[in-house]
């Protein structure tokens, strides 16, 4: 549940006093065991991340996905001066720095204490929120604008509530700009090399990846929807689509980052940007 999260952390053993690993694959999981492992999760994970990761995702920069696009480049968002700016999954505030370098009222609000703690070390003045991104504990219309890059989205089970939830808090005309893993990617192993070229498993299986620990307690989710679900779950929400970015893996960028590679990035979509506007 932490923006900027592009790929997840090392997750050979449980962090902490946590159960130990003991199954990793596909298996139901609902919207209260996901809320409970990802917030554990990433608190234990939080430091280990930000130091590992800290260079990849800039300092102070809004990054969109592992291929690099930034938010100073793309400007998905628009002109963000002056206006009231929410980051949904904000991890540890790498992009809720950058909005507000670029002028915005930013709000980051995430799930984990534990990346939130980080953001403060590297920001006290900024207005960090900790809550779940289904049940935003924000008055109706307060923002123009909501952001989440790989915040929030990739690991709940209650996809269409977080929509619903960035609707009733934006204010008309507002923007709404999220991205994840691409869907396609989830027919793939997640492999940097070439074995991560070849689909193992059906684009079209939605069953939640898992890891659970030897006391049968999930550990850590992430939940897959294909493209058409993600475009119909906006829409239901009363948003109206504007852009689909698929960044294409640049020239020369030589990062690699759990399953992001060059080589992959030169043949399979890694990230999806949807760009959404709530009518007026």
């Amino acid at each position: 549940m932490s923006t900027d999260v592009t790929g997840t952390p090392d997750r050979a053993d449980a962090p902490g006093g946590r159960s130990p690993l003991a199954a990793a694959g596909h298996r139901a999981v609902d919207a209260a065991e996901s809320v409970r492992a990802n917030r554990g999760w990433w608190d234990e994970a939080a430091a280990g991340y930000v130091a590992e990761h800290d260079g990849h995702l800039g300092g102070r920069d809004l990054v969109w996905g592992p291929e690099g696009l930034r938010e100073a480049d793309a400007r998905l968002l628009g002109d963000v001066r002056g206006r009231r700016v929410l980051e949904v999954g904000c991890g540890a505030a790498h992009g809720s720095r950058w909005l507000a370098d670029a002028g915005a009222e930013v709000v980051g609000l995430d799930l984990s204490g534990g990346m939130l703690r980080e953001g403060r070390a590297a920001d006290a003045r900024l207005p960090l929120l900790q809550a779940d991104a289904a049940r935003l504990p924000l008055a109706d219309a307060c923002v123009d604008v909501a952001a989440s890059a790989y915040g929030a989205l990739p690991f709940t089970a209650e996809p269409e509530r977080v929509h619903a939830e960035v609707a009733r808090v934006l204010r008309p005309g507002g923007r709404w700009v999220f991205s994840l893993t691409h869907p396609v990617r989830w027919a793939f192993p997640d492999d940097p090399g070439e074995a991560g070229l070849t689909a193992t498993s059906s684009y079209f299986d939605t069953t939640p990846y898992a890891e659970t620990g030897e006391d049968g307690a999930v550990l850590y989710a992430e939940h897959h929807r294909t493209l058409g679900d993600r475009v119909r779950e906006v829409v239901a929400a009363g948003f109206r689509l504007v852009d689909l970015v698929e960044p294409r893996w640049p020239a020369g960028r030589d990062v690699v980052w759990g399953g992001w590679s060059p080589l992959r990035g030169r043949h399979l979509p890694g990230t999806a940007v949807l760009v959404c506007d709530l009518p007026g």
